[in-house]
């Protein structure tokens, strides 16, 4: 997803939750990928070579698997743009540049076989099978590809201080309801889906460069490169980040996870590590247990705030001020709860993640208050911001759609989708925590977190756990937000 970073800013739980962090029960259930990946500096690409050891979780025949392409949108030509047009320069400071991916290779079972490069926008690998996959069945799928780098300040793409390697390999479409979801990549929030899987990485990368990533690592270094060697058990996706600028400082969490933190320009870096750790310790407390070993914070260059991936979030070098950095440092950290572990669609319902993340990041502020930033005055400076939006966006529009249930091309312009994503879904949970009280608001939180532990949630199952959660019957209230009946007036 992708954050603007969010819009306020500007202006012991009942249920315990158990069996989190033991998540050894559902690695043998998963989908698992065994990446060989080879960064060349000079020419900014990298080489991949690539296992997938495909489970079929659904309960039809597949003879098929497809791939979806992220790193296409980045070419020349794409259909989908990767910015907004407003931030283009920021993206791109030395003007336009393109990468891609070049599928070289598809085998199944080490077995030649048919793939087209396909979709609306060459954002899909339709990969044949030789043979039919029936339900909980297993096929081997080896894909050889290289992937080229835009000098661009975004997810993929090298700038000035890092090179930010984030979807950027083939990863399985989300199968469901009879097909697999193939939604083309788009500028407005974070156009990606999937599912929680297993990630074995060997990465070889060139010495002068530091290594931050999801997972575990130990490296190996040879004449002039380092090979890391990554576990990433459990994840919903898998990223790196390299600098040769990075300084590097770590605390341990409650004597089990390690907090990593690599900077190169955050004169408070002390601060940052310690605001990490007192935002894992409120999440778990409020919503559930972090399940993973160790959790990283990179800063880098990066055209919007900061951007969430499993065991690892990205934080913007471009930020305003400290007090902006801290918000999305919170803000992204959340998000290993809502999207990470509780994952959801985020093209079609990117409410879900971001408007619950933006809540429980002032929640955790407003227990904090030596940051000064309280609740009623970010719920305030928001909705005023929101209603002003609105105003100002009506006169230009005419009739504007307030809608919350809707996907990321459903949205006319990019501010119209942060607005009622982040800062409508912010005020949608604050006005939920405020009729049912503190207590029943926590139930909540921890109720939806410990039901859909690695599992993917759509609005009916998040409407039916904060009912049941907070035992209110919530049902027409959040109908009346997210169909945009209800109409939100200055503080």
């Amino acid at each position: 997803m992708k954050k603007l970073v969010v819009f306020f800013i500007f202006c012991l739980t009942v249920f315990v939750f158990v069996g989190c962090s033991n998540y050894t029960d559902f690695l043998t259930d998963l989908t698992n990928y065994k990446l060989t990946l080879t960064y060349n500096d000079e020419q900014k690409t990298i080489d991949g070579q690539q296992y997938v050891d495909y489970l079929n979780t659904s309960d039809n025949v597949l003879d098929n698997v497809m791939f979806n392409l992220y790193a296409n949108a980045f070419r020349e030509n794409s259909k989908a743009s990767v910015v907004s047009l407003a931030n283009e320069d920021k993206a791109y400071p030395n003007g336009k540049s393109y990468g891609n991916i070049e599928i070289k290779t598809v085998k199944i079972e080490n077995q030649e076989t048919n793939f087209s490069v396909c979709g609306e926008d060459e954002n899909i690998l339709d990969v044949t099978l030789n043979s039919e996959l029936y339900p909980n069945d297993r096929v081997e799928i080896y894909i050889e590809y290289t992937v080229k780098l835009a000098n661009i300040n975004h997810r993929l793409g090298y700038g000035e201080n890092a090179i930010n390697l984030c979807n950027f390999y083939p990863i399985a479409c989300v199968y469901e309801n009879g097909e697999f979801v193939c939604d083309l990549y788009n500028s407005n929030g974070d156009p990606f889906y999937s599912i929680i899987s297993n990630y074995e990485v060997e990465f070889t990368y060139p010495k002068k460069f530091k290594l931050a990533t999801s997972g575990t690592y130990s490296l190996t270094e040879q004449q002039d490169t380092i090979t890391a060697k990554i576990n990433a058990p459990c994840v919903r996706d898998f990223a790196m980040v390299i600098s040769e600028k990075f300084e590097y400082k770590t605390l341990t969490y409650d004597e089990r996870v390690k907090i990593n933190y690599y900077y190169y320009g955050d004169e408070n870096a002390d601060d940052t590590v310690l605001l990490i750790s007192e935002a894992l310790a409120f999440f778990e407390e409020k919503i559930g247990e972090y399940p993973y070993s160790e959790v990283t914070v990179v800063e880098t260059n990066f055209v919007h705030g900061g951007m969430e991936y499993p065991n690892i979030v990205l934080i913007s070098d471009a930020l305003p001020d400290y007090a902006t950095y801290r918000v999305c440092v919170v803000h992204e950290l959340c998000h290993q709860w809502w999207y990470g572990v509780v994952g959801n669609n985020q093209f079609d319902y990117g409410w879900i993640d971001e408007g619950l993340t933006e809540f429980c990041t002032i929640y955790f502020f407003d227990n904090n208050p030596k940051y000064e930033m309280t609740m009623e005055n970010a719920i305030t400076a928001s909705t005023n911001s929101y209603v002003t939006f609105m105003r100002v966006y009506t006169d230009v529009q005419g009739e504007v759609d307030t809608s919350m249930n809707r996907a990321l091309d459903e949205f006319n312009t990019e501010p119209e989708y942060v607005y009622n994503t982040y800062v409508k879904g912010m005020l949608m949970f604050s006005t939920i925590y405020e009729l049912v009280g503190e207590k029943h608001f926590n139930n909540a939180l921890n109720y939806y977190y410990k039901t859909n532990v690695y599992k993917i949630v759509t609005p009916n199952e998040v409407i039916k756990c904060f009912c049941y959660g907070s035992g209110r019957n919530l049902e027409n209230l959040f109908d009346s937000w997210l169909s945009g009946k209800v109409k939100i007036v200055s503080k």
